[in-house]
């Protein structure tokens, strides 16, 4: 599979939870891969980002609270949440992207649920 995000759920605010995306190693290698989220009645956006060289980089509503990594070795990319917060219910994704935009197929997902 292109893009398969994983380790979604329901929580409580302040609680923690970590996601995981595994991609193919075409889509994977040399780019720069990225989480997205899409609340409901909302437009899919960007949260962060990591390189290659794991240089991360987080839009202001989650730095501080979300942790990017990568595994070169095993083509994944992971994202440690804490203090979760409702509006951060949503459906994640992952992809690669580049200055243009992502660029890979989107996959299916993994819902969080935040609960106030």
């Amino acid at each position: 599979v292109q893009l398969q995000a994983s380790g979604g759920g329901l929580v409580q605010a302040g609680e923690s939870l970590t996601l995981s995306c595994a991609a193919s190693r075409d889509i994977f290698s040399g780019n720069s891969m990225g989480w997205y989220r899409q609340s409901p009645g909302k437009q899919r956006e960007f949260l962060g980002g990591i390189s290659t060289y794991g240089i991360a980089y987080y839009v202001n509503g989650v730095k501080g609270r979300f942790t990017l990594s990568r595994d070169n070795d095993k083509n994944t990319i992971s994202l440690q949440m804490n203090s979760l917060k409702p509006e951060d219910t949503g459906v994640y994704y992952c992809n690669a992207y580049k200055a243009s935009g992502p660029f890979g197929s989107w996959g299916q997902g993994t819902l969080v649920t935040v609960s106030s």
